[in-house]
């Protein structure tokens, strides 16, 4: 089985390459080959350069974990947001319907406005406030239109949150600056689910890769993947710090003394959903029904840490950053 991984540099692309170099040196998979794609290798605003390098390579699995991410910036670098986000992808599905190829995409929370009192469901309505959530939103659209009328390809679209991994993210800038400053003012009104990138990766394969490493067959669509709990950046700020206060780093602030505040008094150029809550039932219920379906599962799909707490995982993360003398 062949495999392309587009974003090999980013926060998800480390955790992918990560776990496939795992996975193939625990075993003696000779037909297992993935190939990583970062922007040396591609510039995903030429869909002639992607699909050349499809072509070439003609992956049985084709995982998109490139992304313009700059929210702010995006509302300046419109066409550049749409390109990367909504083209760039739609050439890929394109390619996978063409040819039968499995095809995994991560969206983001900023598909919606946060308008919602619960929890958001796949099926609840777009409606991005900012050009980053509009250009995402775009890109889902092209998915499952390059797939409607496909017969042998199938699709996978994961919507995510706060996500912090090898790279930079909400919480090593937190501890970063809990090292310099005694006091923090952090936003406590906005809500979402901190979402790791190595999780991520491990969840979106338990989906597709059965524990022989072959193909599943799912059904396409969108899914929310995202840790069970809420909370707020205030909440992960002070998990953040606290964290690394166990672990015994040196800060100069502390849960004590990061201040919250809300998101009206710290405006950016670019409008922010207040509720990113999404469920995740029909993920789950996806996973377990692989295994009723006599399916086998790259992880254990019924057991309970398939779908930790965020507060454990970042907890983990924070130790682990500092016991690498990263923080």
């Amino acid at each position: 089985m062949k495999i392309i991984v587009f974003g090999k540099d980013g926060q998800l692309g480390k955790a992918f390459r990560g776990l496939f170099d795992g996975i193939l040196s625990a075993s003696s998979l000779d037909d297992l080959i993935v190939a990583y794609v970062g922007r040396a290798e591609c510039d995903l605003s030429d869909a002639a350069a992607i699909t050349q390098i499809l072509e070439s390579f003609q992956p049985d699995l084709i995982i998109n974990a490139s992304a313009y991410t700059a929210v702010d910036k995006a509302e300046t670098e419109v066409d550049l947001a749409y390109t990367v986000n909504a083209r760039a992808p739609e050439v890929m599905a394109q390619f996978a319907a063409q040819y039968g190829a499995t095809f995994l995409h991560y969206s983001t929370d900023y598909v919606f406005d946060g308008s919602k009192c619960g929890s958001y469901v796949e099926d609840d309505l777009r409606n991005p406030l900012g050009i980053y959530g509009k250009s995402k939103a775009a890109g889902e659209e092209a998915i499952a239109k390059a797939f409607e009328k496909s017969t042998s390809g199938q699709y996978a679209i994961f919507r995510t949150s706060w996500v912090y991994g090898d790279g930079g993210n909400f919480i090593r800038t937190i501890l970063r600056l809990a090292k310099d400053r005694e006091e923090l003012k952090i936003i406590h009104d906005q809500h979402g689910v901190p979402t790791s990138a190595d999780w991520l990766a491990r969840v979106s394969l338990s989906l597709v890769l059965s524990n022989q490493h072959k193909l599943n067959k799912f059904p396409s669509g969108t899914y929310h993947a995202v840790p069970d709990g809420e909370t707020t950046w205030h909440g992960l700020a002070c998990l953040a710090v606290q964290s690394a206060l166990d672990a015994g780093v040196a800060l100069k602030a502390s849960p004590s003394t990061i201040k919250p505040i809300l998101a009206v008094q710290y405006p950016l150029p670019a409008p922010r959903p207040m509720n990113s809550r999404m469920q995740t039932f029909k993920l789950k219920s996806a996973l377990t029904k692989q295994l009723a379906d006599g399916y086998s599962s790259y992880n254990d799909a019924t057991d309970a840490s398939v779908f930790p707490a965020w507060d454990v995982m970042v907890q983990e993360y924070v130790a682990k950053l500092a016991a690498e003398g990263l923080i």
